[in-house]
């Protein structure tokens, strides 16, 4: 956003340095990134003055030049040769005298020196309009008033206003700085605390002299659709003379970047760009039967808009309508036919309040960014309507003479109420990190316009301005205070204390780092997704975080789960021919319970395609479920999680067609699973895709209790012992490394699943699992009697538990 220099001096009172505001508001929020210098006519016509020609004589050398003496003031005459046909004697002129530089109409700059013009001397020049970049014209030299005081500077006659435009970055949630005067509050809010409390307000314009003057031109208003437009105000004038706009008013656009169109669209603009508040105004001749109708229309109608394109609208388009035909696109673009001409002599002006996601909608889905609907998809003001229409009636009647001709419309049935906050000193206190005093409070309060409306020893309460759409909650007063405050202005401890303490604690980036090292040089590559996605992305749409003000329905909540990010990375890059990947994100995934918000961190992982490349040496194959399971054993063996103390269930999951879920001492550490079908054909993936989603919360918990020990190579020999089981379909390897396990817990080291059959020989229902048993004894030598007996036992349990038949 581009702001003026001058225009914002005209809201302040006091004294004001350029640099001294750039910092202020910089410090504030309002990041200045750029500062140009700003001249009404470009090179400022500097260095040119005044002369009269004494006296003109034809070139003896050259029949289209002339020999002329020019009065340049303070009783100097310069000889200049002049090649205009019409210089005169008597002439007061424009004169440019040696080494001053012109910036000539659309063209580059020079600068004038003395020289010899076919052998007769030269001291500068006699200028034509287009050599000083006044205009294009290039008839003659440009011949002044008679009026006009010889050796005055040019810049002075002409009132050349120099400014400075200020290019202010704006955050989105920032729609109380979008004008001259957001920008003029902020600055002072500032200043009064650096000059002792002064408490100068914006010097706003004063609009008590507004009057009806007739009512010759009564338009009746009509909202139909009250949600979408909350708010609507407007009047009607007549008399009204659409021409150029004064000096004053175009040098002020120009200032911040925009080209003057006619004095009542320019003067809609002044005020936007003053107020915030966007303004339409309508040629009242374009009003079917006086009549304007707030109202979604029918989808599929056709209307052509400013720019002499035809849209086609939608049914969720609100439209301002006459009484047979749309007219405007409410709060984003005009229509071609309704707009003000030079035949103008009745307008329509409309200050209305849109609702700010309506806006963002229809400015989206027809591709249209205007200076209007910028400021209303972020969340106008609605308690600003009546002040900018007043004060724009104003200015048309000062600039045109037109007459107010109808009483104000103010379609306003369900006023919006102002938010009230209440704030804790001691929270103040902690978040700042030092005792506020509570003066500079109400000074930065009264500043902002945040109405003090209790005030007691322990807290404040307090009503917030209609225009702070962003300030909902009691940080974010904390936030007003500390940023007008000044967050340089916070001070450090001159001394820092510590003390020791054997609490333990968690070193989550050393987790990390060894988790990422190892998913590295598994060959796995890590991703970053948008925290932001769209709800269409859920199965399950709730407990979803929903923005308020989002930017667009692809951005409008924030993700509960990682899976479909991670989906949305695979889909594109299969589209893009990379179907074969391995990759890992953490981040955090959000939900919302009633009035509870809950952030949680995850680690993703997400394997497709093929296990390895093509090549000649190895055949591929595609990846498979175990692929997933054995990355996530050894990920967490890795960080310190043995597999024998690791539990795991199977799962049933919306987001999977079957999968695992892996337990630690009875807490969740995360799922393992194959991405269901519908869920891949959502995204468009042909592939199957498996993930892992690790609670990293949980995670990191359970390695405070999960040491690392250091343990000697065995020094005593193993034993194994092989078991061939004929067992039902239904029974999982699970169940019998678990009953291994719970009938031998002190030399039973592994449990291993090495061949499996069902076919020939077997029954239909039952399966042939080949079991290994490893034993071991860190003690001494284990006997042959000693293994039996534990394998009888084994054998025992599986019998009784699982109707297992040995083989």
């Amino acid at each position: 956003m581009k702001i003026s220099f001058n225009w914002l001096k005209s809201y302040i009172k006091s004294e004001t340095d350029l640099n001294e505001l750039v910092e202020i508001i910089t410090n504030t929020g309002l990041e200045v990134s750029s500062i140009e210098k700003y001249e009404s006519v470009k090179g400022g016509l500097k260095d040119l003055i005044i002369g009269e020609v004494k006296s003109v004589g034809k070139h003896p050398n050259a029949d289209r030049l002339s020999l002329t003496k020019v009065d340049v003031g303070n009783g100097n005459e310069m000889s200049i040769v002049c090649g205009a046909p019409n210089v005169a004697t008597g002439q007061k002129v424009v004169v440019a005298l040696p080494n001053t530089t012109l910036y000539p109409f659309e063209a580059e700059p020079f600068t004038i020196k003395t020289g010899k013009i076919r052998g007769e001397i030269s001291e500068g020049m006699i200028c034509a309009e287009d050599e000083i970049g006044l205009s294009n014209f290039h008839d003659g030299i440009m011949v002044l008033k008679k009026s006009a005081k010889v050796g005055m500077a040019l810049n002075e006659y002409f009132n050349v206003e120099e400014d400075y435009t200020i290019e202010v970055d704006l955050t989105p949630n920032r729609t109380d700085a979008i004008s001259h005067f957001g920008v003029a509050r902020d600055y002072l809010a500032v200043k009064n605390l650096q000059t002792g409390f002064k408490k100068e307000k914006i010097n706003i314009p004063d609009v008590g002299s507004f009057a009806v003057d007739n009512t010759n031109l009564n338009i009746k208003v009509e909202v139909l659709d009250k949600a979408a437009c909350p708010r609507y105000s407007a009047l009607t004038m007549t008399d009204v003379k659409v021409e150029e706009s004064p000096e004053w008013l175009k040098n002020r656009l120009r200032a911040i970047g925009l080209k003057p169109i006619n004095n009542i669209v320019d003067a809609a603009n002044f005020v936007m760009y003053e107020t915030g508040q966007p303004m339409h105004v309508f040629d009242a001749e374009a009003i079917e039967g006086d009549k304007v109708i707030v109202k979604k229309v029918e989808k599929g109608r056709k209307f052509f808009t400013l720019d002499k394109i035809e849209r086609t609208l939608s049914e969720d388009d609100l439209m301002i309508c006459n009484a047979s035909d749309p007219m405007c696109m409410a709060g984003v673009f005009g229509g071609l036919t309704s707009g003000v001409k030079e035949s103008t002599t009745k307008i329509f002006i409309e200050s209305a309040y849109f609702s700010p996601s309506g806006i963002r909608k229809t400015a989206k889905r027809h591709g249209l960014s205007t200076d209007a609907s910028y400021r209303y998809e972020r969340g106008g003001n609605p308690d600003a309507t009546i002040y900018a229409l007043k004060r724009l009636s104003l200015i048309i009647k000062d600039i045109t003479g037109a007459l107010v001709s109808s009483e104000m419309v103010d379609e306003y049935p369900f006023p919006i109420e102002q938010k009230e906050i209440s704030l804790r000193w001691s929270y103040l206190n902690k978040v700042a990190g030092k005792e506020m005093l509570k003066e500079d409070v109400r000074t930065i309060f009264s500043s902002l316009d945040i109405d003090i409306m209790m005030e007691e020893k322990e807290s404040i309460k307090l009503r917030i301005p209609g225009y702070r759409t962003e300030v909902s909650r009691e940080i974010d007063i904390v936030e007003e205070i500390l940023r007008i405050y000044g967050y340089n202005n916070i001070d450090l401890p001159v001394q820092m204390h510590t003390s020791l303490s054997n609490r333990p604690e968690i070193d989550k980036d050393r987790i990390y780092n060894l988790t990422a090292d190892y998913l590295s040089a598994s060959g796995f590559r890590e991703i970053l997704n948008n925290s932001l996605t769209s709800a269409d992305n859920f199965d399950n749409t709730e407990n979803l975080v929903k923005l308020m003000n989002p930017l667009s329905s692809e951005l409008s909540v924030l993700r509960k789960s990682m899976l479909e990010g991670g989906l949305e990375t695979i889909s594109y890059n299969a589209n893009h021919k990379s179907e074969n990947l391995s990759i890992y994100e953490l981040g955090k995934v959000y939900s919302k319970y009633g009035e509870k918000y809950v952030e949680e961190v995850r680690l993703n992982l997400w394997i497709t395609g093929q296990k390895w490349e093509e090549s000649w040496r190895t055949e591929s194959r595609d990846v498979n479920f175990y692929d997933a399971k054995e990355v996530t054993l050894s990920l967490l063996n890795r960080i310190g999680f043995k597999e024998t103390e690791l539990s795991l269930k199977e799962s049933e999951s919306n987001d999977f067609d079957y999968g695992l879920s892996i337990h630690f001492d009875g807490k969740s550490l995360g799922r393992i699973g194959k991405i269901s079908s519908m869920k891949l054909k959502k995204f468009d993936i042909e592939n199957d895709v498996f993930a892992v989603e690790f609670n990293w919360e949980n995670i990191l918990k359970a390695t405070l209790s999960n040491s690392t020990k250091y343990s000697a190579i065995p020094k005593f020999p193993s034993v194994r012992r092989d078991l061939a089981l004929l067992i039902d379909v239904d029974v999982k390897y699970a169940d019998i490394e678990q009953i291994a396990h719970q009938t031998e817990k002190s030399i039973l080291r592994e449990v291993n699943l090495f061949d499996v059959y069902r076919g020939k020989g077997i029954d239909p229902g039952k399966k042939s699992y080949a079991v290994s048993f490893v034993f071991r004894d860190d003690e001494k030598t284990l006997t042959d009697k000693q293994v039996d007996k534990v394998m009888e036992k084994m054998i025992e349990r599986l019998k009784n538990d699982l109707k297992a038949e040995l083989r």
